[in-house]
C-alpha cells in the first residue's frame, strides 16, 4: 500500500512540477534586461579606457561587449522562436 502511496505522489509530483516552472516569458525578458545592462556599463567602462589610453583594457571591453551582444541577440532568436 505505501509503494502505491508513493507511486501516485511521484506521478503528480511530476506532472505538477513542469506548471509550476512555467513563468512564460519573465525569464527571458528579466535575462534581456540585464543582458542590457550590462552593455550599459561595458561601454560605460570602454570610453573610460580610450580617454585614459588604456588601449589594452578597451580591447577587452570590446571582447566583453561582442560577447554581451551575441547573448542579447541569442536570447532575442529564442523569444521569437516561443512565440
Amino acid at each position: 500500500m505505501k509503494r502505491a502511496i508513493a507511486g501516485f505522489l511521484l506521478f503528480v509530483g511530476m506532472g505538477v512540477a513542469p506548471a509550476l516552472a512555467y513563468d512564460g516569458d519573465r525569464g527571458i525578458h528579466r535575462d534581456v534586461r540585464h543582458d542590457e545592462a550590462k552593455i550599459a556599463h561595458d561601454r560605460w567602462e570602454l570610453r573610460r579606457d580610450l580617454y585614459r589610453g588604456n588601449y589594452a583594457a578597451a580591447r577587452h571591453e570590446r571582447r566583453e561587449l561582442r560577447r554581451e551582444y551575441r547573448d542579447v541577440n541569442r536570447d532575442h532568436d529564442i523569444y521569437w522562436d516561443r512565440r
